[in-house]
């Protein structure tokens, strides 16, 4: 299908949130269906660093796709390999039986940061056809369509929470469970108000570590650690410790939480060292010192590291993550806020 006609003369463009969380992997439903009788959950926040998709036309027959830090790339319409670097936004292309498109992609979060942005964008662009062609723009079906057309091309299993926190936006935990036909989730508001995430945002941090983020690894020897039998223990005490954070969240008591925190990044240190990079670990052990809990946010291994505390905490924090974080290039403290919107269709 041939969208160049169609898109002459106007442009799609569609934006969703990119997330931090506390309970990665049990979005994964190798982890959380042997689990189910626990009802394991994972809490994430939306943030405001938000990437964007437009559709614009291009040549009949063809599909180019364009992201800052990626160099572009096009392919005919039945030819785009999904190992490519930007694989994903060409799979979601096939499916929609897209050619004569270019997407361009404009993330305002780090390239690699493990923020959830590659499959944000997915959520975009699912968004960003749907409304080309007409089709309603439901959450749930936008969220599930990305994650499994990720699912289909990564080579490797994959969670739901990014592209829920895309598509939703929020503050939220997510309960993972079996649905009438396949894995389900329901989700769980963590505040009832805008002014109570709006007072949310004191009491949180994110930080940039500079480095590249690859996913694959550290998730793989989770899973392969779970599927052996050697770490079911492990996740079972990470899906109550992430309820418990969910719980002191919602109470606004964030000196418990902040210890919840730290207790899960230390069971994945035990399970996977690597899992902070050594600025990672310098900012960790720098939030124990100020109360604080910090964790990785996605699987870790670089990118971003984001914290929890009281505000007059936080503040202090911030200010040591500013000098440790000096010394690393291209790293820095992100400014941004929890967003409450999930897609958006300028």
């Amino acid at each position: 299908m041939n969208l160049n006609k169609k898109l002459e003369g106007k442009q799609i463009r569609t934006s969703v949130p990119c997330r931090v969380d506390f309970g990665g992997t049990l979005d994964i439903s190798t982890i959380y269906l042997p689990m189910s009788a626990q009802s394991p959950v994972t809490f994430n926040i939306a943030l405001d660093l938000r990437t964007g998709v437009t559709l614009l036309p291009w040549q009949k027959g063809y599909v180019k796709v364009s992201s800052k830090g990626f160099e572009p790339a096009v392919f005919k319409k039945d030819e785009a390999p999904f190992h490519h670097p930007m694989g994903l936004m060409f799979a979601v292309a096939q499916y929609f039986d897209a050619g004569g498109v270019h997407i361009h992609i404009e993330s305002a979060s780090p390239p690699r940061s493990a923020l959830g942005g590659s499959s944000a964008a997915a959520v975009a662009i699912v968004s960003a056809f749907c409304h080309l062609l007409g089709k309603k723009i439901d959450p749930s079906h936008m969220a599930w369509l990305a994650h499994y057309i990720e699912a289909g091309v990564a080579g490797v299993p994959c969670g739901m929470q990014d592209q829920l926190a895309a598509a939703f936006g929020g503050v939220n935990q997510w309960i993972w469970k079996m649905g009438k036909t396949g894995p389900g989730f329901r989700q769980k508001k963590i505040f009832e108000c805008d002014a109570d995430i709006e007072a949310f945002n004191s009491h949180i941090l994110v930080a940039y570590c500079g480095i590249p983020h690859i996913s694959k690894d550290i998730n793989k020897q989770w899973i392969d650690s779970f599927l052996r039998g050697e770490t079911r223990a492990v996740f079972e005490k990470i899906a109550d410790l992430t309820k418990e954070f969910s719980l002191h969240i919602k109470k606004t008591n964030y000196r418990q939480a902040a210890d919840l925190m730290n207790r899960e990044t230390k069971l994945r240190l035990e399970m996977t060292p690597d899992v902070l990079d050594n600025t990672g670990k310098i900012l960790f052990e720098s939030a124990i010192g100020c109360n604080c809990g910090a964790r990785f946010t996605g699987a870790g291994g670089g990118g971003c590291l984001w914290a929890v505390g009281e505000t007059d905490a936080i503040v202090i924090l911030k200010q040591k993550w500013q000098d440790i974080l000096l010394t690393v290039e291209g790293a820095g403290i992100l400014e941004t806020k929890i967003d409450n919107k999930g897609i958006i269709i300028h």
